[in-house]
């Protein structure tokens, strides 16, 4: 499981189409006007709109409820085949319109080039009747979830009252909604938890230019204040920013990557999120996942998905990057728990262990190459000045904790540093939630601080062995003694 924590049902709700993609080629011009023959190599059907975003969340292991209305037609048959299909972890309710069409994009393809785009619509508001059976799918399916997706494409399936009545149902039972927004008034999206625009939708939203930095945090948080949701605003090669009420803004880069297509991206980045957070995710981390779940699937032909084995491999591969510069090693317990998770995600182990490591000498260093040995990337807790001279006097420490981080981020067997200030590092445990928890063999295991709440979530203690002679006290006092 890609996950760290059991994630529940995700509910989808909204504009289910179906996407075509011809592939094929051209080597002549048509007798009958002078334009290329296009000759079709491959057609191809799959789940669009809120129906792919169903498919990118099945894709990572998630549960799915799809809500949406299909046309009285043989697009609609097809499309409700592909999801009953596709996986086994989609339910799906596609209501039928008898007064509607199913809404079909189909895309001409020649080689890795997207030629020309043909639109199968008709916008169609649905009458009382059938609203209020959509209505009562939407209500049975968000009594089932831990995420509430809106996909509104503005195909018809979502008005504004059938907007705020799935976004005041899920409020009331305390669930998070993410809504894919369109259109230019998103005041019918107050009481959303996320809304994730692009920057074309967020520009039409709120008249304010997205194009700089400054300019982006501007009009994200004017539509922060319209809806009262957190914005996470889609930047293409800018990446992703994050702007809420009450916090500051967070940017995150783009995951550098040659573009195929763009198409259904910003599905994959709702779905990513999603299941992140069904997962209790925080929503920066669940911000950075689907960050590289989009950077993915633009480097794909067509609507598409990412699977977890794919985006664990890149998260590792992305956790790697992170750790390239010299003493990037050092973190905020905040960041170090987002690296847990990369790590986590990517299948590594990660190990904890933690100490004052005042003068680094050889016990030290086989205390930290015993612990890389249990595990695939080591946490270190320095505890802070304050706390080493709580417990070890006030001539203690003889290295600040700057020195003492700096030292030991600088060893190869190590990949995190964090301080606390703490007399014990029961809370910053708690926090990290590591797979092993790594101590000196002077203690017991029940003697060690975390080991039975590391055991709790299936982890282990180890209990390194101690270099004799070794200990920072003793080399302070042999240092005060005369010389013989």
């Amino acid at each position: 499981m890609l996950w760290e924590y059991n994630h529940g049902t995700i509910a989808v709700i909204g504009d289910v189409m179906l996407d075509c993609f011809v592939t094929g080629g051209t080597k002549r011009l048509s007798p009958e006007a002078p334009v290329p023959v296009f000759d079709v190599g491959n057609e191809r059907y799959v789940p669009g709109g809120a129906a792919n975003v169903a498919m990118n969340i099945a894709a990572l292991d998630g549960q799915v409820r799809l809500v949406g209305v299909i046309g009285d037609d043989h697009y609609g048959a097809s499309l409700r085949a592909l999801v009953d299909a596709a996986a086994p972890q989609i339910g799906a309710d596609l209501i039928v319109n008898g007064d509607g069409l199913t809404t079909v994009k189909t895309r001409i393809i020649v080689g890795q080039h997207h030629i020309v785009r043909i639109d199968r619509e008709k916008e169609c508001r649905l009458d009382d009747p059938l609203e209020a059976q959509l209505v009562e799918a939407a209500r049975a399916a968000i009594g089932r979830a831990a995420v509430v997706v809106i996909s509104d494409y503005a195909k018809g399936t979502l008005s504004p009252r059938l907007i705020q009545a799935i976004i005041a149902h899920a409020n009331g039972l305390n669930v998070p909604v993410i809504v894919d927004p369109k259109g230019g008034d998103f005041s019918v999206y107050r009481g959303a938890t996320i809304l994730t625009p692009n920057v074309k939708e967020l520009r039409a939203a709120t008249g304010l230019p997205c194009e700089t930095d400054d300019d982006a945090e501007r009009a994200a948080r004017a539509a922060s204040d319209i809806t009262g949701a957190q914005i996470l605003l889609t930047r293409s090669e800018k990446g992703m920013l994050l702007v809420g009420k009450d916090s500051a803004p967070f940017h995150l880069p783009t995951e550098a990557r040659e573009v195929f297509d763009v198409s259904g991206a910003g599905d994959t980045v709702v779905a990513t999120l999603a299941v992140c957070l069904a997962g209790n995710m925080p929503v920066e981390r669940a911000m950075r996942f689907a960050n590289i779940a989009a950077g993915l699937v633009v480097a794909k032909v067509g609507t598409a998905t990412v699977t977890t084995v794919e985006l664990r491999a890149e998260v590792a591969r992305a956790e790697a990057r992170s750790s390239a510069k010299p003493f990037s090693k050092i973190m905020t317990i905040e960041e170090a728990k987002t690296h847990r998770s990369l790590w986590q995600a990517g299948a590594l182990s990660v190990g904890f262990t933690n100490g004052c490591f005042d003068l680094l000498h050889p016990g030290h260093i086989s205390l930290i190459a015993q612990a890389k040995a249990s595990c695939d990337r080591l946490i270190v807790a320095l505890n802070s000045d304050d706390s080493v001279r709580r417990l070890k006097g006030e001539d203690r420490p003889v290295q600040g904790v700057e020195a003492r981080a700096i030292i030991m981020a600088a060893l190869a067997d190590v990949d995190a540093v964090i301080v606390f200030d703490e007399d014990t590092p029961e809370a910053v445990i708690r926090e990290i939630r590591p797979d092993v928890l790594i101590k000196g063999a002077d203690y017991t295991e029940d003697q060690v601080v975390g080991a039975s709440f590391v055991r709790s979530l299936g982890g282990t203690v180890v209990l390194a062995d101690l270099a004799t002679g070794q200990s920072t006290s003793a080399l302070i006092a042999r240092s005060k003694s005369p010389a013989s």
